[in-house]
């Protein structure tokens, strides 16, 4: 199966007041095909955020590249760029960053008020809180919610538009472990549901042993564990 997603030898630095350059990737290098799930661990401060966020497109690595279905997002213009982003990869972070003014529902169709979408996207966003067990809370805001119902609207936004990539930072990291088990069944589910590539970086050990691939990134480098 051909790789969807390459990331080549991903190194990322930033300037600090004295000392020259801090190096936090290193050479990184990642090749997954359409409908993998992976996990990556590491200490805090070892750059497992920053290499989602290269991943997604968020943030420019210092050199290397990272090809998505044949694309690589950092030659596009700012316009194109934030569009690529907005189809292609759904972002699920520990903090869910829901909008406390909207609905459940309307949380979920924010990503397709930016540009053109095919089909009714409400029916979508509609089958998808069904899926994860909301259908029930279509008009709640997100301060009449749990803090795992808030998780699990933020994967239903993460996949409204069909993502090829989506990334999860500590998705589980603000959960009880009751919780954080069936957020992890749901994200697994999606990931066997569909073609999407599933890359979740954690500290939780026993999170990251849910998936066929762990990686550790170890001194700004990715290692197979």
């Amino acid at each position: 199966m051909p790789e969807l997603l390459e990331a080549r030898n991903l190194s990322k630095s930033y300037a600090t007041p004295k000392g020259g350059p801090l190096a936090i990737l290193n050479g990184v290098s990642l090749s997954l095909a359409s409908g993998a799930s992976v996990s990556i661990i590491g200490p805090s401060g070892t750059g497992k955020s920053t290499l989602l966020y290269i991943l997604g497109a968020l943030e420019p690595p210092t050199s290397g590249e990272v090809i998505l279905d044949g694309r690589n997002p950092f030659t596009l213009s700012d316009a194109e760029v934030s569009a690529f982003r907005n189809r292609e990869v759904g972002f699920v972070f520990q903090d869910h960053c829901l909008l406390p003014q909207c609905t459940v529902l309307e949380n979920v169709l924010i990503p397709t008020m930016v540009g053109k979408d095919n089909g009714d996207v409400r029916q979508r966003a509609r089958q998808l809180l069904d899926q994860v067990g909301l259908s029930h809370r279509l008009d709640h805001r997100p301060s009449e919610l749990s803090g795992g119902e808030k998780q699990r609207v933020s994967i239903a936004r993460a996949m409204i538009r069909a993502p090829k990539l989506l990334l999860c930072d500590e998705p589980t990291g603000n959960l009880d472990r009751h919780t954080a088990t069936q957020v992890a069944d749901l994200l697994l589910e999606m990931n066997r549901a569909s073609k999407t590539i599933l890359v979740v970086v954690t500290h939780s050990a026993e999170l990251a042993g849910r998936f066929p691939k762990v990686f550790e990134l170890v001194e700004g480098q990715l290692e197979a564990r």
